[in-house]
């Protein structure tokens, strides 16, 4: 499956005039400002792409933070993007991939083959020479059609007995695997028999992609074998998509988690661990997940 587009071939398409759409996807958590960045400064035509709103469905605490957006209405709002059947689609932000990863997902499960992700990110672009433009984009109404299920999932019910047969990997920092720090859900900690496998690890210091052959050396290292089942967590299953898309560039096909650790950690009788290791040892559960603030539904 090809995943990444360098910013080289991006920029020899738009000056060939080959229809290409470009979208951007300014989002990290804690940051609710990604559109203002793109009004700021974007690659010329880029639409913005909006993390919270088109590329999620309202947070619940029966779903987490950011379940995955209703069919029909992401399918309205990549028309709105400018989306044709037929294009060639390409994603980024600005932190490696791990926000725009979720919209190159989402087009994929929708069935759209040629959506990419665009390598590095603005900060390639820029660094490249390469002009930027400030202001909105208007694009016209696209026609294109989605039809979820092209993509594994790992739905709630089913993540708890996969580590009987699957590795399980939790694509968050190390300190929230570990249960040391949990910024945003009401349980620290990780599901039991689940691998860290950060996914800022995906990346090198520039905030590209690592080779196939690193990324594909270091799921070995984790646990990946061959035939082995592959599903994928974070904190709501944004960064979640990164890991898959790491995966993919790798040549190798995982499930995500959508509700992830934020779905995950809202069930009272769901089992919790902490430390370093996968089995780490187990906590009590939090009183009521529902009495967690409802600001933690946000991030």
């Amino acid at each position: 499956m090809r995943t990444l587009m360098d910013v080289r071939t991006l920029q020899d398409r738009m000056t060939s005039g080959r229809r290409t759409v470009v979208l951007d996807v300014r989002w990290a958590l804690g940051d609710p400002h990604g559109r203002e960045h793109y009004l700021g400064e974007h690659i010329p035509g880029a639409v913005y792409a909006d993390l919270e709103t088109q590329l999620a469905a309202p947070p619940s605490p029966q779903a987490g933070r950011h379940p995955l957006p209703d069919a029909a209405a992401f399918e309205e709002a990549a028309r709105e993007w400018g989306i044709n059947n037929g294009d060639t689609v390409v994603a980024y932000d600005n932190v490696g991939g791990l926000s725009a990863a979720r919209l190159w997902w989402l087009l994929k499960d929708g069935g759209f083959e040629d959506v990419f992700l665009l390598d590095g990110g603005l900060a390639a672009w820029q660094a490249a020479g390469f002009e930027t433009d400030r202001g909105d984009e208007l694009p016209s109404l696209g026609c294109v059609t989605l039809a979820p299920g092209h993509m594994p999932v790992l739905k709630l019910d089913e993540v708890t007995g996969f580590t009987s047969y699957g590795l399980l990997l939790d694509a968050r920092a190390p300190e929230r695997y570990r249960g040391e720090s949990e910024p945003v859900d009401p349980k620290a900690g990780h599901i039991p028999g689940a691998v860290n496998a950060p996914a800022g690890a995906n990346l090198d210091a520039a905030g590209r992609f690592l080779p196939p052959e690193q990324l594909a050396a270091r799921f070995r290292e984790l646990g990946v074998l061959p035939g082995r089942a592959i599903g994928v967590y974070c904190g709501s299953g944004v960064t979640a998509a990164h890991e898959v898309a790491a995966l993919a560039h790798a040549g190798l096909e995982a499930a995500l988690f959508p509700g992830s650790w934020s779905q995950w950690s809202r069930r009272s009788e769901l089992p919790v661990a902490v430390g370093s290791e996968p089995g780490g040892h187990a906590v009590d559960t939090v009183s009521d997940p529902d009495t967690a603030p409802r600001s933690q539904l946000a991030g």
